[in-house]
Protein backbone atom coordinates (compact mmCIF):
# COMPACT_ATOMS: atom_id res chain seq x y z
CA UNK A 1 0.00 0.00 0.00
CA UNK A 2 1.44 3.36 -0.96
CA UNK A 3 1.47 6.32 1.51
CA UNK A 4 -1.40 7.88 -0.12
CA UNK A 5 -3.73 5.33 0.46
CA UNK A 6 -2.28 4.41 4.45
CA UNK A 7 -3.40 8.38 4.99
CA UNK A 8 -6.75 8.22 3.45
CA UNK A 9 -7.43 4.70 4.84
CA UNK A 10 -6.13 6.40 8.48
CA UNK A 11 -8.42 9.76 7.75
CA UNK A 12 -11.35 7.48 7.32
CA UNK A 13 -11.53 6.37 10.76
CA UNK A 14 -11.59 10.02 11.94
CA UNK A 15 -14.50 12.78 11.75
CA UNK A 16 -14.37 14.80 7.93
CA UNK A 17 -13.04 17.89 9.82
CA UNK A 18 -9.83 15.95 11.40
CA UNK A 19 -6.06 16.48 10.76
CA UNK A 20 -2.95 14.71 11.31
CA UNK A 21 0.27 16.50 12.24
CA UNK A 22 3.20 13.93 12.75
CA UNK A 23 7.09 14.60 12.33
CA UNK A 24 10.34 12.71 12.14
CA UNK A 25 13.57 12.66 14.03
CA UNK A 26 16.41 14.90 13.53
CA UNK A 27 20.04 13.71 13.13
CA UNK A 28 21.49 12.05 15.87
CA UNK A 29 25.35 12.49 17.03
CA UNK A 30 27.38 9.84 17.90
CA UNK A 31 30.63 11.72 19.15
CA UNK A 32 32.06 15.56 17.93
CA UNK A 33 30.44 16.34 14.66
CA UNK A 34 29.78 12.76 13.17
CA UNK A 35 26.26 11.23 12.89
CA UNK A 36 24.57 8.40 12.97
CA UNK A 37 23.26 6.96 10.11
CA UNK A 38 19.61 8.35 9.58
CA UNK A 39 16.77 6.63 9.68
CA UNK A 40 13.26 8.15 10.21
CA UNK A 41 10.73 7.73 12.61
CA UNK A 42 8.37 4.87 11.31
CA UNK A 43 5.11 6.32 11.65
CA UNK A 44 6.70 9.10 9.48
CA UNK A 45 7.91 6.75 7.05
CA UNK A 46 4.57 4.58 7.02
CA UNK A 47 2.72 7.44 6.16
CA UNK A 48 5.02 9.71 3.87
CA UNK A 49 8.06 7.29 2.38
CA UNK A 50 9.50 10.33 2.96
CA UNK A 51 13.55 9.54 4.57
CA UNK A 52 15.02 12.88 5.12
CA UNK A 53 15.69 14.43 8.79
CA UNK A 54 13.53 17.39 10.21
CA UNK A 55 10.17 17.02 8.03
CA UNK A 56 6.81 17.20 9.33
CA UNK A 57 3.20 16.33 7.46
CA UNK A 58 0.32 17.71 7.92
CA UNK A 59 -2.74 16.10 6.38
CA UNK A 60 -6.69 15.83 6.73
CA UNK A 61 -9.11 14.74 3.93
CA UNK A 62 -8.80 17.78 1.71
CA UNK A 63 -5.13 18.69 1.91
CA UNK A 64 -1.50 17.11 2.59
CA UNK A 65 1.35 19.84 3.41
CA UNK A 66 4.91 18.74 4.03
CA UNK A 67 7.77 20.72 5.50
CA UNK A 68 11.07 19.68 4.87
CA UNK A 69 14.32 21.04 4.83
CA UNK A 70 15.32 23.65 2.30
CA UNK A 71 18.11 22.59 -0.34
CA UNK A 72 21.66 23.96 0.52
CA UNK A 73 24.67 23.44 -1.63
CA UNK A 74 27.25 23.95 0.67
CA UNK A 75 25.63 20.89 3.59
CA UNK A 76 24.70 18.80 0.14
CA UNK A 77 28.21 18.68 -1.05
CA UNK A 78 28.96 17.34 2.63
CA UNK A 79 25.72 15.53 3.30
CA UNK A 80 24.54 14.37 0.24
CA UNK A 81 21.91 15.71 -1.77
CA UNK A 82 18.38 17.30 -0.85
CA UNK A 83 14.50 16.84 -2.44
CA UNK A 84 13.86 20.78 -1.58
CA UNK A 85 10.76 22.69 -1.43
CA UNK A 86 10.64 22.88 -4.96
CA UNK A 87 10.35 19.26 -5.97
CA UNK A 88 8.72 17.77 -3.32
CA UNK A 89 4.81 18.35 -3.97
CA UNK A 90 4.80 16.50 -7.01
CA UNK A 91 7.37 14.07 -5.69
CA UNK A 92 5.47 13.22 -2.54
CA UNK A 93 2.24 13.75 -3.94
CA UNK A 94 1.99 16.62 -1.42
CA UNK A 95 -0.92 19.80 -2.08
CA UNK A 96 2.24 22.08 -1.00
CA UNK A 97 5.56 22.26 0.53
CA UNK A 98 7.10 24.97 2.87
CA UNK A 99 10.73 24.69 4.38
CA UNK A 100 10.69 24.20 8.03
CA UNK A 101 11.72 27.88 9.13
CA UNK A 102 8.34 28.68 7.80
CA UNK A 103 6.54 26.18 10.14
CA UNK A 104 5.84 28.44 12.82
CA UNK A 105 4.09 31.15 10.52
CA UNK A 106 2.00 28.16 7.90
CA UNK A 107 0.82 25.60 10.87
CA UNK A 108 -1.46 27.79 12.58
CA UNK A 109 -3.31 28.56 9.26
CA UNK A 110 -3.42 24.53 8.47
CA UNK A 111 -5.18 24.19 11.90
CA UNK A 112 -7.43 26.94 12.68
CA UNK A 113 -10.61 24.80 10.96
CA UNK A 114 -9.73 21.75 12.42
CA UNK A 115 -12.26 19.68 14.29
CA UNK A 116 -10.49 17.43 16.16
CA UNK A 117 -6.23 17.73 15.41
CA UNK A 118 -4.38 13.99 16.55
CA UNK A 119 -1.12 14.30 17.27
CA UNK A 120 1.73 12.44 19.44
CA UNK A 121 4.81 14.35 21.40
CA UNK A 122 7.85 13.09 20.43
CA UNK A 123 11.60 14.77 21.82
CA UNK A 124 12.70 16.12 19.05
CA UNK A 125 13.42 19.59 18.11
CA UNK A 126 10.92 19.77 15.67
CA UNK A 127 8.44 18.70 17.89
CA UNK A 128 8.60 21.72 20.30
CA UNK A 129 8.32 24.27 17.44
CA UNK A 130 4.78 22.25 16.47
CA UNK A 131 4.07 22.35 20.38
CA UNK A 132 4.04 26.21 20.61
CA UNK A 133 1.59 26.56 17.61
CA UNK A 134 -0.80 24.17 19.22
CA UNK A 135 -0.60 25.94 22.67
CA UNK A 136 -4.44 26.06 23.71
CA UNK A 137 -5.40 23.27 21.06
CA UNK A 138 -7.20 19.92 22.71
CA UNK A 139 -5.29 16.71 20.49
CA UNK A 140 -5.87 13.60 20.36
CA UNK A 141 -3.69 10.46 20.02
CA UNK A 142 -2.59 8.97 16.87
CA UNK A 143 -0.86 6.01 18.08
CA UNK A 144 -3.44 4.29 18.92
CA UNK A 145 -5.15 4.35 15.37
CA UNK A 146 -1.93 4.44 13.39
CA UNK A 147 -0.37 1.29 15.49
CA UNK A 148 -3.52 -0.36 14.60
CA UNK A 149 -3.22 -0.15 10.82
CA UNK A 150 0.68 -0.71 11.43
CA UNK A 151 0.18 -4.43 13.25
CA UNK A 152 -1.62 -5.78 10.01
CA UNK A 153 0.84 -5.57 7.28
CA UNK A 154 -0.16 -5.71 3.29
CA UNK A 155 1.47 -7.77 0.35
CA UNK A 156 4.15 -5.52 -0.07
CA UNK A 157 4.55 -5.06 3.65
CA UNK A 158 5.07 -8.81 3.77
CA UNK A 159 7.67 -9.03 0.61
CA UNK A 160 9.77 -6.88 2.42
CA UNK A 161 9.96 -8.73 5.30
CA UNK A 162 10.27 -12.16 3.30
CA UNK A 163 13.46 -10.62 1.87
CA UNK A 164 14.89 -9.76 5.12
CA UNK A 165 14.21 -13.09 6.20
CA UNK A 166 15.88 -14.48 3.23
CA UNK A 167 19.07 -12.24 3.82
CA UNK A 168 19.05 -13.13 7.70
CA UNK A 169 18.75 -16.61 6.79
CA UNK A 170 21.50 -16.90 4.76
CA UNK A 171 24.08 -15.08 6.86
CA UNK A 172 22.96 -17.39 9.58
CA UNK A 173 23.87 -20.30 7.32
CA UNK A 174 27.52 -18.83 6.50
CA UNK A 175 27.81 -18.48 10.31
CA UNK A 176 27.03 -21.98 11.27
CA UNK A 177 29.35 -23.39 8.65
CA UNK A 178 32.25 -20.81 9.52
CA UNK A 179 32.20 -20.73 13.08
CA UNK A 180 35.45 -22.61 14.70
CA UNK A 181 37.20 -22.91 18.47
CA UNK A 182 39.19 -20.08 18.91
CA UNK A 183 37.68 -17.69 16.77
CA UNK A 184 36.21 -14.54 18.52
CA UNK A 185 32.78 -13.85 18.71
CA UNK A 186 33.28 -10.22 16.96
CA UNK A 187 34.80 -12.84 13.62
CA UNK A 188 31.26 -14.16 13.25
CA UNK A 189 29.75 -10.94 13.86
CA UNK A 190 31.06 -9.55 10.72
CA UNK A 191 29.88 -12.34 8.64
CA UNK A 192 26.70 -10.71 9.43
CA UNK A 193 28.22 -7.62 8.99
CA UNK A 194 29.44 -8.40 5.16
CA UNK A 195 26.30 -10.00 4.13
CA UNK A 196 24.03 -7.50 5.13
CA UNK A 197 25.98 -4.71 3.24
CA UNK A 198 26.16 -6.81 0.82
CA UNK A 199 22.99 -6.73 0.03
CA UNK A 200 22.29 -3.12 0.80
CA UNK A 201 20.70 -3.23 3.74
CA UNK A 202 21.28 -2.77 7.44
CA UNK A 203 20.75 -4.40 10.99
CA UNK A 204 17.34 -4.01 12.12
CA UNK A 205 19.36 -4.10 15.79
CA UNK A 206 22.45 -4.31 17.64
CA UNK A 207 23.40 -8.13 17.00
CA UNK A 208 23.78 -10.84 19.96
CA UNK A 209 27.02 -12.72 19.15
CA UNK A 210 27.63 -15.35 22.62
CA UNK A 211 29.19 -17.91 23.39
CA UNK A 212 29.07 -20.12 25.96
CA UNK A 213 28.27 -18.25 29.74
CA UNK A 214 27.64 -14.59 27.28
CA UNK A 215 24.48 -16.80 25.84
CA UNK A 216 22.27 -16.43 29.14
CA UNK A 217 23.27 -12.67 29.14
CA UNK A 218 19.65 -11.83 27.12
CA UNK A 219 20.82 -8.35 25.53
CA UNK A 220 24.64 -9.36 25.43
CA UNK A 221 26.25 -6.93 22.69
CA UNK A 222 29.81 -6.77 23.05
CA UNK A 223 30.19 -9.89 21.01
CA UNK A 224 34.22 -9.44 22.20
CA UNK A 225 35.53 -13.06 24.02
CA UNK A 226 36.86 -16.47 22.21
CA UNK A 227 34.71 -19.27 21.26
CA UNK A 228 35.59 -22.09 23.22
CA UNK A 229 35.39 -25.50 21.89
CA UNK A 230 32.77 -27.57 23.74
CA UNK A 231 30.56 -23.97 24.37
CA UNK A 232 27.54 -22.95 22.66
CA UNK A 233 27.08 -20.25 20.37
CA UNK A 234 23.72 -18.02 20.65
CA UNK A 235 23.25 -15.39 17.66
CA UNK A 236 20.53 -13.03 17.58
CA UNK A 237 20.71 -11.10 14.42
CA UNK A 238 18.79 -9.66 11.66
CA UNK A 239 18.34 -7.27 9.02
CA UNK A 240 15.92 -5.06 7.34
CA UNK A 241 14.90 -4.22 4.32
CA UNK A 242 13.04 -1.10 3.29
CA UNK A 243 12.61 -0.09 6.88
CA UNK A 244 11.08 -3.87 7.55
CA UNK A 245 12.97 -5.75 10.05
CA UNK A 246 13.65 -9.82 10.62
CA UNK A 247 14.48 -11.13 13.72
CA UNK A 248 16.14 -15.03 14.15
CA UNK A 249 18.03 -16.33 16.92
CA UNK A 250 19.59 -19.84 16.72
CA UNK A 251 21.63 -21.74 19.27
CA UNK A 252 24.58 -24.12 18.15
CA UNK A 253 27.89 -25.39 19.24
CA UNK A 254 31.14 -24.55 18.63
CA UNK A 255 33.02 -27.37 17.46
CA UNK A 256 29.69 -28.64 15.50
CA UNK A 257 28.59 -31.47 17.55
CA UNK A 258 26.15 -30.99 20.54
CA UNK A 259 26.79 -32.86 23.97
CA UNK A 260 23.94 -34.63 25.94
CA UNK A 261 23.78 -31.97 28.18
CA UNK A 262 23.13 -29.22 25.86
CA UNK A 263 20.67 -31.91 23.41
CA UNK A 264 18.97 -32.19 26.33
CA UNK A 265 18.05 -28.41 26.94
CA UNK A 266 17.90 -27.61 23.27
CA UNK A 267 15.43 -30.08 22.47
CA UNK A 268 13.17 -29.04 25.22
CA UNK A 269 13.54 -25.36 24.16
CA UNK A 270 13.13 -26.52 20.48
CA UNK A 271 9.91 -28.21 21.62
CA UNK A 272 8.40 -25.62 23.19
CA UNK A 273 8.94 -23.38 19.60
CA UNK A 274 7.38 -25.77 17.31
CA UNK A 275 4.39 -26.52 19.90
CA UNK A 276 3.97 -21.94 20.38
CA UNK A 277 3.99 -22.31 16.73
CA UNK A 278 1.30 -24.36 16.33
CA UNK A 279 -1.08 -22.39 18.28
CA UNK A 280 -0.68 -18.96 15.95
CA UNK A 281 -4.00 -19.00 13.66
CA UNK A 282 -6.63 -16.61 13.28
CA UNK A 283 -8.64 -16.41 16.46
CA UNK A 284 -6.41 -17.66 18.87
CA UNK A 285 -5.56 -15.52 21.62
CA UNK A 286 -2.12 -14.31 21.50
CA UNK A 287 -1.39 -14.85 25.06
CA UNK A 288 -1.69 -19.06 23.92
CA UNK A 289 1.87 -19.34 22.79
CA UNK A 290 3.63 -18.04 25.81
CA UNK A 291 1.31 -20.64 27.81
CA UNK A 292 1.76 -23.98 25.71
CA UNK A 293 6.04 -22.65 25.72
CA UNK A 294 6.35 -22.00 29.17
CA UNK A 295 4.44 -24.92 30.37
CA UNK A 296 6.82 -27.23 27.87
CA UNK A 297 10.00 -26.02 29.43
CA UNK A 298 8.75 -26.09 32.71
CA UNK A 299 8.18 -29.80 32.21
CA UNK A 300 11.31 -30.44 30.72
CA UNK A 301 13.41 -29.00 33.16
CA UNK A 302 11.32 -31.03 36.25
CA UNK A 303 12.14 -34.21 34.51
CA UNK A 304 15.91 -32.98 34.18
CA UNK A 305 15.98 -32.56 37.97
CA UNK A 306 16.82 -28.50 37.46
CA UNK A 307 13.57 -26.89 38.43
CA UNK A 308 11.52 -28.33 41.50
CA UNK A 309 7.73 -28.56 41.01
CA UNK A 310 7.42 -25.57 43.36
CA UNK A 311 10.22 -23.23 41.77
CA UNK A 312 9.77 -20.45 39.73
CA UNK A 313 10.73 -21.19 35.94
CA UNK A 314 11.55 -17.31 35.30
CA UNK A 315 14.94 -18.26 37.27
CA UNK A 316 15.69 -20.03 33.57
CA UNK A 317 12.90 -18.78 30.94
CA UNK A 318 12.29 -14.67 31.90
CA UNK A 319 11.25 -13.92 28.65
CA UNK A 320 8.21 -13.46 26.24
CA UNK A 321 8.05 -15.75 23.88
CA UNK A 322 6.83 -13.48 20.70
CA UNK A 323 6.57 -9.73 19.58
CA UNK A 324 5.23 -7.95 17.28
CA UNK A 325 7.53 -7.32 14.14
CA UNK A 326 7.49 -4.75 10.94
CA UNK A 327 9.01 -1.39 10.99
CA UNK A 328 10.40 -1.66 14.30
CA UNK A 329 12.17 -5.22 15.38
CA UNK A 330 9.69 -4.53 18.56
CA UNK A 331 6.72 -3.53 16.22
CA UNK A 332 4.16 -1.55 17.73
CA UNK A 333 0.53 -2.80 18.23
CA UNK A 334 -1.40 -3.34 21.59
CA UNK A 335 -1.55 -6.93 23.17
CA UNK A 336 -4.84 -6.46 24.34
CA UNK A 337 -8.46 -5.64 23.02
CA UNK A 338 -9.88 -3.33 26.27
CA UNK A 339 -9.93 -5.63 28.81
CA UNK A 340 -9.12 -8.92 27.02
CA UNK A 341 -6.23 -10.66 25.21
CA UNK A 342 -6.36 -9.99 21.62
CA UNK A 343 -6.65 -12.89 19.16
CA UNK A 344 -4.30 -13.06 15.64
CA UNK A 345 -5.42 -11.70 12.92
CA UNK A 346 -4.09 -12.66 9.15
CA UNK A 347 -1.46 -9.93 8.76
CA UNK A 348 -0.26 -9.82 11.70
CA UNK A 349 3.95 -10.76 11.92
CA UNK A 350 4.92 -12.18 15.57
CA UNK A 351 8.17 -13.62 16.68
CA UNK A 352 8.49 -17.14 18.46
CA UNK A 353 11.51 -17.27 20.47
CA UNK A 354 11.26 -19.38 23.44
CA UNK A 355 14.34 -19.46 25.59
CA UNK A 356 16.34 -21.51 28.60
CA UNK A 357 19.10 -20.06 30.38
CA UNK A 358 21.28 -22.17 33.13
CA UNK A 359 23.74 -19.98 35.24
CA UNK A 360 26.32 -21.41 37.37
CA UNK A 361 24.31 -22.73 40.88
CA UNK A 362 24.91 -24.93 43.27
CA UNK A 363 21.57 -26.26 42.90
CA UNK A 364 22.24 -27.20 39.64
CA UNK A 365 24.49 -30.28 37.83
CA UNK A 366 27.03 -28.35 36.40
CA UNK A 367 27.04 -30.34 33.40
CA UNK A 368 24.09 -27.65 32.26
CA UNK A 369 25.86 -24.83 33.99
CA UNK A 370 26.17 -21.82 30.99
CA UNK A 371 23.49 -23.90 28.86
CA UNK A 372 21.57 -20.41 27.24
CA UNK A 373 19.44 -21.33 24.50
CA UNK A 374 16.84 -19.67 22.27
CA UNK A 375 15.42 -20.31 19.05
CA UNK A 376 13.59 -17.43 17.27
CA UNK A 377 11.70 -17.28 13.94
CA UNK A 378 9.37 -14.98 12.76
CA UNK A 379 5.74 -15.97 11.63
CA UNK A 380 3.14 -14.28 9.54
CA UNK A 381 -0.61 -15.40 10.66
CA UNK A 382 -2.49 -16.47 7.14
CA UNK A 383 -5.53 -17.52 6.43
CA UNK A 384 -4.98 -21.41 7.31
CA UNK A 385 -2.92 -20.67 9.98
CA UNK A 386 0.60 -19.37 10.13
CA UNK A 387 3.53 -18.78 7.71
CA UNK A 388 7.32 -18.95 8.68
CA UNK A 389 9.21 -16.52 7.19
CA UNK A 390 12.67 -17.71 8.43
CA UNK A 391 11.47 -21.35 7.88
CA UNK A 392 14.73 -21.79 5.85
CA UNK A 393 17.03 -21.75 8.35
CA UNK A 394 18.30 -25.23 9.90
CA UNK A 395 17.03 -25.88 13.69
CA UNK A 396 16.39 -29.60 13.82
CA UNK A 397 19.08 -31.33 16.20
CA UNK A 398 20.65 -33.03 13.35
CA UNK A 399 20.31 -30.63 10.46
CA UNK A 400 22.37 -28.51 12.83
CA UNK A 401 25.01 -31.20 13.32
CA UNK A 402 25.32 -31.67 9.23
CA UNK A 403 24.74 -28.22 8.05
CA UNK A 404 27.80 -27.48 10.27
CA UNK A 405 30.00 -30.57 9.15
Amino acid sequence: MIPKNRREKLLSQFDEGALVIISTNPEQYRNGDVHFPFRPHSDFWYLTGFKEPEAVAVFSKDYYTIFLQEKNLEREIWDGERLGVAKAAQTLNANQAYPTNKLKVQLPQLIKEATTLYYDFKPCALDDEIIQCLDGVKTQSLGEHLHEMRLIKDDSEIALMQKAADISVHAHQLAMQQVKADLFEYEIASIFDAEFRKNNTEHAYTPIVAGGGNGCILHYIKNDQVLNNGDLLLIDAGCEVGGYASDITRTFPVNGKFSKAQRQIYQIVLDAQLAAIACIKPGEIVTKAHQVASQIIQQGLIDLGILQTDGYLSQFYMHGTGHWLGLDVHDVGSYRQGKQHRQYEIGMVTTVEPGIYIRKSDKINSIYWDIGIRIEDDVLVTDNGNSVLTKALVKEINDIENLMK
